[in-house]
C-alpha cells in the first residue's frame, strides 16, 4: 500500500495549525506544511479547500481536504488507531470533548480580550481570563495531563493556546505562574515533549507577531 501523502495548510504562529501538527506527530507521521500568506493573499489551494471560512488549517490526505482543528485531530485519531489520543471508554472519549469544546469556546477569545485591548488592560478582562484557567486547573487536578497519566487529546487542543500566553502576560501585567501553578506546571510537562516541542513557536517570537498585528490592527 503506498504511504498516504499528508499537508496541513499551515501559519506558524496559528494554534490551531499547532493542534494539527501536534497530533501528526504524536502519530508518527510523515507530512509537509506549506506556510500560507494570510496578509500577503491566500493561496488558490487554501481558498479552493476551505470556501467556507477560507481559513487554516487545511488538511488534506491524499488531496482530500478536511477543515477545522478539532475535527481534524479526531479524523488523525481515527484514521490512525496508534497511540489513541482519546480514551477507550465512552465516558472518558465525552469527557475529552467536553473539554475540548470548553476551551474553543473560551480560552483564545480570552486571551484576545486582553492583547487586543487599547491602552489598560481592564481588570474584568484579566480576572475572565483567568477564571477560565482556574476552572481548566480544577479539571487537571493532581493528574500529570488531562486524560490521566498519558498526553492525549485535551492536551493537544490546549496546550498550543499557550504559547500566545507570554503576550498576554506581557500585556496584561501578570503571570500564569502565580495566578495558576499547577496550571503552569502542565504547560512545562506538554512543552517537553518532543512532538509539542518542535511545533510551538518560542513565547517571545509570539510575543513579537502580537505587538506588529496590534499596529496593523491601530491599537498601538
Amino acid at each position: 500500500m503506498s504511504k498516504a501523502k499528508l499537508v496541513i495548510l499551515d501559519c506558524w504562529v496559528s494554534p490551531f495549525c499547532m493542534r494539527v501538527k501536534i497530533a501528526l506527530n504524536e502519530k508518527g507521521l510523515e507530512y509537509e506544511a506549506q506556510a500560507e500568506d494570510l496578509f500577503g493573499g491566500k493561496s488558490e489551494l487554501l481558498l479552493s479547500s476551505n470556501p467556507i471560512y477560507k481559513k487554516v488549517p487545511v488538511f488534506l490526505h491524499d488531496g482530500t481536504p478536511l477543515c477545522e482543528s478539532i475535527i481534524i485531530v479526531n479524523y488523525i485519531d481515527e484514521t490512525w488507531s496508534s497511540p489513541p489520543l482519546l480514551p477507550p471508554c465512552s465516558y472518558g472519549r465525552a469527557q475529552a470533548r467536553f473539554w475540548a469544546d470548553f476551551i474553543d469556546k473560551k480560552v483564545f477569545d480570552a486571551c484576545g480580550n486582553i492583547w487586543r485591548s487599547k491602552g489598560e488592560v481592564p481588570v474584568e478582562a484579566k480576572k475572565e481570563f483567568i477564571e477560565i484557567l482556574k476552572q481548566l486547573e480544577e479539571a487537571l487536578g493532581d493528574k500529570d495531563y488531562f486524560i490521566g497519566t498519558t498526553f492525549g487529546f485535551v492536551d493537544i487542543i490546549l496546550i498550543p493556546l499557550t504559547s500566545w500566553f507570554f503576550a498576554v502576560e506581557k500585556i496584561g501585567g501578570f503571570t500564569v505562574e502565580a495566578e495558576c501553578p499547577k496550571f503552569s506546571n502542565w504547560m512545562k510537562r506538554c512543552l517537553q515533549r518532543e512532538s509539542v516541542a518542535k511545533v510551538v513557536p518560542p513565547p517571545e517570537k509570539v510575543y513579537e507577531f502580537v505587538l506588529m498585528f496590534r499596529k496593523m490592527q491601530g491599537i498601538d
